[in-house]
């Protein structure tokens, strides 16, 4: 790493993206003096309380009960502070058969279970957490995140490594994106995560062509213009999955005569195809079109896409005879963003939600006797 620089107040939640080897690891190890480094310095006030890997710190002869108070002791903390908090530690790692077996015969998820409690619990002004969350259930996954949120409201500091998008844009508020172990991108965590996502993509949340000659399209018809915007028309990279957004085209008509159909194409990121919407329900849905410019603007549902990054396919067609005039792929990008507050189609679950839509549906529930 080089040249890194930045500050972190007391109370921030901030999140280190970056893709593998960008240096979000080491980092860590060098806050937590893990790793010393060649040169430079980093200042941390409070006490620390990091999970890196698992059993990071552990003592494998010693028993689960021994290696709490341990611990503890290294976070100077006195025997009857950690006692205080021996059982909230022990219930939350769910380890309670095995507390007095010695940890070298833990399996790897009872050990990251027990360290991921160890460190979240014994009060630490500051909690450092790398991606070793990926090891655990989904079950337990929500637990942590649970935690992590509780602890970010507490004002304590969190800084937390994730591959986990979703989990990185409901616990922070903050971002760094590290490339090749340089800084360089730092603010908030929706801009930041979706320069990240978009890396390599050429997309954003708007794409404008203003050579007409050079735009997508034909003799027929050209793209001018792709934007995705908010309720209140602005337009941005993310929005929360409980709000409506629109994405809108402007077109030129070249060539009058024709019945044109925009479509619209929503994929994931991972290239799932999540829905296709064509243009019907306006006056031009079925009519000969006259030349001249035209917008046209559809309004994607509150409650519809699941969390994550979305891309945007454009496709202007005639249906009969049928023939594709312009197809421009990842016009454009927007990121969804599912809160904990718990009052989307995730309710109080806050692990992993798969799936390329999120709908929030109507339920009943009736109980007989009792």
């Amino acid at each position: 790493m080089d040249g890194v620089s930045f500050e972190i107040r007391p109370g921030e939640v901030v999140g280190f993206l970056g893709r593998n080897g960008a240096g979000k690891t080491t980092l860590l190890k060098l806050l937590t003096r893990v790793t010393e480094p060649t040169r430079g310095e980093a200042e941390l006030r409070g006490r620390v309380g990091a999970l890196l890997e698992v059993g990071t710190g552990f003592h494998p002869e010693l028993t689960g009960r021994e290696n709490i108070f341990l611990s503890g002791v290294i976070l100077g903390m006195s025997r009857a502070e950690v006692l205080r908090k021996l059982d909230e530690i022990v219930g939350f790692s769910e380890v309670e058969r095995f507390l007095d077996t010695p940890i070298k015969h833990y399996s790897s998820g009872m050990s990251m279970r027990l360290a991921f409690a160890v460190a979240a619990h014994l009060e630490p002004e500051i909690l450092i957490v790398d991606e070793v969350l990926a090891v655990g259930d989904a079950s337990f996954q929500r637990k942590c995140l649970n935690k992590m949120d509780s602890v970010g409201r507490e004002g304590r500091t969190v800084l937390f490594v994730s591959h986990n998008m979703p989990a990185v844009s409901r616990l922070c508020s903050r971002a760094i994106l590290l490339e090749g172990g340089h800084v360089v991108a730092d603010g908030a965590v929706h801009e930041v995560a979706h320069r990240y996502l978009s890396a390599g993509q050429g997309s954003t949340a708007e794409r404008i062509w203003p050579d007409v000659a050079a735009a997508p399209g034909n003799e027929v018809v050209r793209l001018c213009g792709v934007r995705f915007r908010n309720r209140d028309g602005q337009v941005t990279p993310v929005i929360d999955v409980r709000e409506e957004g629109e994405v809108e085209l402007e077109y030129l008509v070249l060539a009058p005569g024709h019945r044109l159909a925009p479509n619209l194409r929503f994929h994931t990121e991972d290239g799932t195809l999540a829905f296709i919407t064509i243009q019907t329900g306006t006056r031009w849905s079925s009519a000969v079109r006259p030349a001249g410019r035209f917008v046209d603007a559809v309004r994607i549902p509150a409650n519809l896409l699941a969390e994550g990054m979305h891309f945007v396919h454009v496709a202007i067609s005639t249906l009969d005879p049928a023939r594709m005039h312009l197809l421009e792929t990842d016009a454009v990008a927007f990121q969804v963003v599912d809160r904990l507050e718990g009052d989307s189609a995730r309710g109080q679950y806050a692990g992993p939600l798969s799936g390329a839509v999120r709908p929030l549906l109507e339920w009943r529930s009736s109980c007989a006797g009792g």
